[in-house]
């Protein structure tokens, strides 16, 4: 059989084509075996980079290494805590808000004391020429955050200047200004409430206690909630008398726009059979 027969065989191209695919593969590969670690170490350099601009000063810890996740309004953040001799000086995590055209997000570094050393945005897809004035390299307008606190200025003055605020907004887009001062605002009201979890000064105990009871820390709408499991509930009758052995159990609906919470007491949702949902015993409340 000669060369040109066999290349007509459809088994001959097959062959070809896997042998390609395969060698393509394998160099794809290796070159992301060998290309990762200088990758992973380029980011590690990006996020030291991030973390100086806002975290101005020495400490004595490694900030990438010394981390904890706190539960926040858009999600679980990682807070990156410096420290001097043992002591946590300053945090730093990162903050989002909606902006014109995205979500604009930033990274700020906070004082134990809750004074703001830095902000900067991290990314934002806002207008160039308009919104982008929140990069430093176009506007200083970034440091005006530097040295405030929620007591500096005053709640009701975090925002720009057209809502009667302090900080001043952009010609032709106050949309993103306000994005960033109010994704700052929430991060310093973060702060504000997870400040014994941040710098490590829970008191003894407290840190477990919720573990213990079987409690889930979380966020709903800016609010904190606590999802607690509870005995068996048997749902009342008509005439207001719980019935017995019917195999239903309380259950917690996750859309907010069906909650009326009444503030300090346990508010139920719904009744579901127990057979097509979960076990009694994992039935849940919410006290707000």
């Amino acid at each position: 059989m000669n060369l040109d027969a066999l290349r007509a065989k459809l088994s001959y191209q097959t062959l070809l084509l896997g042998s390609v695919v395969l060698l393509t593969s394998g160099a794809l590969a290796v070159a992301s075996r060998t290309t990762e670690a200088d990758i992973q170490a380029a980011a590690a350099r990006d996020l030291q980079a991030s973390l100086a601009q806002v975290l101005p000063g020495q400490y004595d810890n490694d900030l990438l290494q010394d981390t904890i996740l706190i539960a926040a309004p858009d999600g679980d953040t990682t807070v990156y805590r410096a420290r001097r001799a043992g002591r946590v000086e300053a945090v730093v995590f990162q903050t989002e808000a909606r902006g014109y055209a995205g979500p604009v997000v930033c990274i700020m570094g906070v004082t134990r004391e809750g004074q703001l050393l830095g902000v900067r945005v991290l990314k934002h897809t806002e207008t160039p020429g308009l919104g982008d004035k929140i990069e430093p390299a176009k506007s200083k307008w970034i440091h005006a955050f530097e040295g405030k606190s929620l007591a500096d200025p005053a709640t009701d003055k975090w925002a720009v200047k057209k809502d009667g605020g302090v900080f001043d907004q952009f010609a032709g887009a106050t949309i993103t200004p306000r994005a960033v001062v109010r994704a700052v605002r929430q991060g310093l009201e973060l702060f504000a409430k997870e400040k014994p979890r941040m710098l490590g000064e829970e008191k003894e105990g407290q840190a477990d206690a919720s573990r213990n009871r079987g409690e889930r820390a979380s966020t709903r709408e800016g609010q904190a909630v606590v999802v607690k499991p509870l005995a068996r509930q048997q749902p009342r009758s008509a005439g207001g008398a719980r019935s017995a052995g019917t195999g239903m159990y309380m259950e917690v609906h996750e859309d907010s726009e069906h909650r009326t919470p009444h503030k300090g007491t346990p508010t139920f949702y719904g009744l579901k059979p127990m057979k097509d949902r979960m076990r009694p015993d994992h039935a849940r409340a919410v006290d707000l």
